[in-house]
């Protein structure tokens, strides 16, 4: 029962609305080499380590054979002598080691020495269990190193032990290109980081990128130039340094710049504007003098950003300062003044957030040009839906049909939606991807799976079903809204009970005043079949509840479509790319008479669906009994229901 939202999408769709959108296709791995972490061999490892401490026990526990070793004092050491029970004793490094009793004893007992002149006496007169009577007893003197052997002991040799780790670590972050973990990360901080990939690593080319002509037109130039400069410096025209894509999430604006690539046959150098952030400052502006440096050797190359405004946020007006994020932008700024465009190195930037960043980054000389990425037209998708299709068994493809389900989707919505209609084809034992199944996938990336194992009570189903049918009603007899394109009660994974699609028969530019006017009619008819048939009101008007008030309200503060207040923006426009909402720019005091505009256009739409429900009472009950029947009707049938 929820209503998709407008005008940003010609067909209306029930279900979850904004979903996340990628770029039209993933990029490939780069090329280079990408070596594996550095397994060390366990074994030989843990056997060192026993070694070691084998080493260690015998540096510091030398004297005696002996797995117990306990500490005692000097006394106890005395008193063993003299009442006979000690059997072998070794001095050394200020310490007296001693076993004491028979042989079975395997207990090591040691204590520090004491300036005693009569121990050796002691030692000599005591008794012993030895055989022989006598305490075995030896003192190892201590040898001291030469002085330049400690100095290469703890110096030299220590210093070439960190000297070649740190060649090996060296090398294993230039094998993995540059972007180790761990320690390697630490580093590399200085190293760009940056995807290089080959020119026979790119297959991306112009042909892949559909619906976007226009910016198709202002690239092919500068690709004409890296493949023929002179035919420009000739008459004294220079490359742009810099190439700005704008546009929506999804509509392929990493595709294009690799399409670029791929079609000069010249270097890419691929990197997030994320990746040039880091925790200590000053170590963003070392990756961009690095990233440049790489460039200038590799030219003619092209230089991708993706995602720039991480680093290139406007700093006008900023409260709280990022030394590192600016000394970063700084850097970017200076390089890209720098380097001679002339060379061949093309800088290629993309983001959906151009309202955010730094004008001098925006200047002509920096980046000269500025490409929009808009969402594709009617022809666009069908375009983008050709691409698609070539990759997927099909056959019987109204591309028209299609097309026009899917208006407002980016190309990675089209990719997306051709590849759930492959699933469900495979699903369902097909042999090819049909119409029906393109129709169907574009449902559930809108509205969600069905949820057929949903268990709903004949007399909700009933309401859901005068709902549903309340919004059909209202948009067929009024004369400027869009046709019904099917009508359903089966429930969707996104939360909707049911949902009218309607889908205009062309592409939609421009709304007037009176189409915005019926929609909201439309939108208002699911809660008025409910009171009038139903005699109640549900939960299930949330959604429309939700279209109509923001309609309503767009309509008052930003298309300028209300009689009291005219011609006058009481908002600014927020993000349009990202959906953001525009900030208030009129007093509290409008404010509050807008809420009321809001209020009274809504209460005549309501009423104007009131009206065509009460007039219609009778095929209300045909279309939706025959719904209840069938669950779900198409545009066509329930025409035919209203006009027979």
């Amino acid at each position: 029962m929820k209503y998709v939202e407008f005008p940003e999408d010609n067909a209306a769709k029930s279900g979850g609305e904004g979903k996340g959108k990628s770029d039209q296709q993933n990029a490939p791995q780069g090329s280079g080499a990408q070596g594996k972490g550095p397994s060390g061999n366990w074994f030989w490892t843990i056997l060192w380590t026993i070694l070691f401490l084998f080493l260690l026990n015998g540096l510091f526990f030398p004297a005696v054979k002996g797995s117990k070793v306990v500490e005692t004092d000097y006394g106890q050491f005395v008193k063993d002598v003299n009442d006979s029970l000690v059997r072998e004793v070794v001095i050394k490094d200020s310490k007296v080691f001693y076993n004491k009793g028979t042989e079975a004893n395997d207990t090591t007992y040691f204590t520090g020495e004491v300036n005693d002149p009569e121990l050796v006496n002691r030692l000599v007169a005591a008794g012993s269990p030895n055989p022989d009577g006598k305490i075995k007893f030896v003192k190892k003197i201590e040898q001291k190193n030469s002085p330049i052997l400690d100095f290469i002991l703890w110096w030299i040799l220590p210093a070439l032990i960190f000297y070649l780790i740190y060649v090996f670590m060296m090398r294993k972050i230039a094998s993995r290109g540059g972007a180790g973990g761990g320690l390697g990360n630490f580093m590399s901080l200085g190293q760009s980081g940056a995807k290089v990939y080959a020119e026979d690593d790119i297959k991306t080319r112009f042909s892949d990128v559909a619906g976007q002509d226009e910016a198709k037109e202002s690239l092919k130039e500068m690709v004409d130039f890296l493949h023929n400069p002179k035919k420009y410096t000739a008459l004294g025209a220079k490359l742009p340094k810099g190439a700005l894509l704008v546009g929506p999430p999804g509509t392929g604006k990493t595709l294009i710049a690799r399409a670029v690539a791929g079609e000069a046959g010249v270097p890419f150098f691929s990197m997030s504007g994320s990746e040039f952030v880091q925790m200590f400052v000053g170590m963003g502006a070392a990756k961009v003098r690095d990233l440049f440096e790489q460039a200038n050797k590799k030219a003619p190359c092209i230089i991708f950003i993706d995602e720039i405004d991480a680093i290139g946020k406007s700093r006008e007006g900023s409260l709280s300062t990022n030394d590192e994020r600016e000394q970063t932008l700084n850097q970017l700024l200076t390089e890209m003044d720098g380097f001679d465009a002339n060379k061949g190195v093309v800088i290629l930037a993309a983001t959906n957030r151009p309202d955010s960043l730094d004008k001098a980054l925006l200047r002509p000389g920096r980046f000269d040009r500025r490409i929009q990425m808009e969402l594709p037209d009617l022809e666009g998708r069908k375009a983008i839906l050709k691409v698609h299709l070539k990759n997927v068994k099909h056959e019987d493809i109204d591309l028209d049909v299609v097309a026009r389900a899917t208006a407002g989707s980016s190309g990675a919505d089209i990719a997306n939606i051709v590849n759930e209609a492959a699933l469900r084809a495979v699903r369902e034992g097909k042999k090819a991807v049909t119409t029906d199944d393109l129709e169907e996938s574009v449902e559930t990336v809108m509205a969600g799976e069905q949820r057929k194992n949903a268990v709903i009570s004949p007399e909700e189903k009933k309401i859901i079903a005068y709902h549903e049918i309340g919004h059909a009603m209202v948009a067929a007899v009024q004369n400027n809204s869009a046709p019904v394109h099917k009508i359903t009660i089966i429930p969707r994974t996104s939360g909707a009970l049911g949902y009218t699609m309607q889908v205009d028969e062309g592409e939609k530019y421009l709304y007037s005043k009176e189409y915005l006017t019926n929609r909201l009619a439309t939108l208002t008819g699911g809660r008025v079949a409910e009171e009038v048939i139903c005699g109640t009101c549900t939960t299930g008007a949330s959604n429309d509840i939700e279209q109509a008030t923001k309609m309503a309200r767009a309509m008052v503060m930003t298309y300028g479509m209300s009689e009291r207040f005219g011609m006058m923006a009481l908002q600014t426009r927020g993000n349009s790319y990202l959906g953001g909402e525009g900030q208030l720019a009129c007093s509290d005091e409008i404010e509050a008479q807008v809420d009321e505009e809001v209020r009274s256009m809504i209460a005549d739409a309501k009423e104007k669906a009131k009206q065509i429900i009460t007039s219609h009472i009778g095929k209300m009950h045909e279309a939706a009994n025959y719904l209840l029947e069938k669950e779900t009707i198409t545009g066509e049938e329930f025409m035919n229901i209203l006009n027979r």
